[in-house]
């Protein structure tokens, strides 16, 4: 399990408001990407539509999919070209991972939130940045890193409340509403994904004492991997293996998980999307550890607990037939593999060189009042449909790639018949 969750009280980590620090640390994006993330070269789309909103005098929201770690370092790319600088909220562990991190974050206008609970003084930021509308503010609505580009998570409603208050107060000040941009971010790789691949397959397999499975395609070595893995969290948590479709055994392995920690904990709200039943149940278990209210039995099982959290939300993040009956997109092959490699050692290579494009989505008005009768906030419906047609199309311009069939050892020779041929290969003496 990553070191996501901390046992300790947490404090509120502000921006730091400053047009000359996020200036000078634009000239040092593009090296950064191309050397932490193999992030070599980037197109941004239709940039003019934030801008026409910020000319209009609307505060706006933007939202974009949330596939890989870099993606906010991305979003760097395209407010240079809108030519107005943002505040993004950002999970708070990003913030605990070294102080030169947190004092970069902070001058790029990032501030943190608390995924562990109710954070008023981070929402609280958020709604003041768009009232104040100076600058754009970045919410990724997924809630957590997904780690596939193609396939959008549940979003959750807490971006469409920001946007909804800050209109509210904006209408009080005689100013236009908030609206939000959908943004698609897609990466891509135009090299051979299969032999890209190939070194971190090995590493996997002969992590399990298999000799490397060269003889099968890549998909079918990825299947083989995925199943050995789901085997192993169900003889941990379980105590056996189930039978049946892998898919529909991981699906079932994360929905136990999730229930059986709700009925622990006494959660009642239930609300679709994992991510946020995920956040509900880590909100019961960390209280009491962070006043150190629990002996060192129960705070073993609470951090028991916790990795079943994480796992259950991971194992979420593996859509059906992604690679192996869909399209073999390049990108796909590499997302995949390094899927599995996170899961498995918590960490994964960053292959490369990587394209991504960053396309802006048309504006979607959010209004001061809720329609009460609708089951989600009708401005994330509408977000997330777009960024999924946005991302589908950003997919249609990609270009499958076959693999090559793997080379097949050659059957043995029998016995006689090697003697045989051994004996005309003699050359002749005099």
């Amino acid at each position: 399990m990553q070191n996501i969750i901390f046992e300790e009280r947490y404090e509120f980590v502000p921006p730091v408001d400053s047009d000359w620090w996020v200036f000078f640390l634009r000239f040092l994006l593009k090296g950064f990407l191309r050397k932490r993330y193999n992030i070599h070269t980037y197109d941004l789309r239709h940039v003019e539509r934030i801008k026409k909103s910020i000319d209009e005098g609307h505060a706006v929201l933007i939202a974009p999919n949330h596939a890989r770690i870099s993606d906010p370092i991305v979003m760097g790319l395209l407010t240079g070209e809108i030519d107005c600088n943002v505040m993004t909220m950002a999970s708070w562990h990003l913030f605990k991972e070294g102080w030169y991190q947190t004092f970069i974050l902070r001058r790029l206008g990032a501030f943190s939130v608390y995924r562990e609970g109710t954070d008023r003084q981070s929402v609280n930021c958020a709604i003041d940045t768009l009232v104040e509308g100076r600058r754009a503010l970045v919410i990724f609505p997924e809630g957590a890193v997904s780690r596939h580009c193609d396939v959008l998570m549940d979003l959750m409603d807490g971006p469409g409340f920001i946007a909804r208050q800050a209109s509210k107060r904006r209408e009080k000040e005689g100013k236009k509403p908030v609206v939000v941009h959908p943004v698609a971010i897609r990466y891509s790789f135009d090299g051979d994904p299969y032999a890209e691949v190939a070194p971190d397959l090995e590493r996997l397999e002969r992590s399990f004492s298999w000799e490397p499975q060269t003889h099968l395609t890549t998909a079918k070595r990825l299947k083989k991997l995925g199943e050995a893995m789901l085997a192993i969290k169900e003889v941990e948590y379980l105590g056996g293996v189930r039978q049946g479709d892998p898919y529909e055994r991981v699906e079932r392995l994360a929905l136990d998980l999730i229930l059986e920690l709700e009925d622990k904990w006494g959660i009642k709200d239930r609300t679709p999307g994992l991510v946020s039943r995920v956040k509900n149940i880590r909100a019961a278990i960390l209280p009491a550890m962070i006043e150190g209210k629990v002996s060192e039995a129960e705070r073993a099982e609470r951090w028991r607990d916790l990795g079943k959290c994480y796992y259950a939300q991971q194992m979420a993040h593996y859509p059906r037939d992604y690679m192996v009956n869909g399209p073999n997109l390049p990108e796909r092959v590499l997302e995949t593999v390094q899927r599995l490699e996170e899961d498995y050692t918590d960490v994964a290579p960053n292959h490369g060189p990587l394209h991504v494009t960053v396309d802006v989505g048309e504006p979607i008005l959010v209004e001061s009042k809720r329609d009460r009768s609708a089951k989600q906030d009708p401005a994330m419906v509408q977000v997330g449909e777009q960024l999924q047609t946005m991302i589908d199309a950003l997919v249609a311009e990609r270009t499958p790639v076959a693999e090559k069939p793997p080379e097949q050892p050659k059957p043995p020779v029998p016995m006689d018949e090697a003697a045989t041929v051994d004996a005309h290969a003699q050359p002749a003496r005099s």
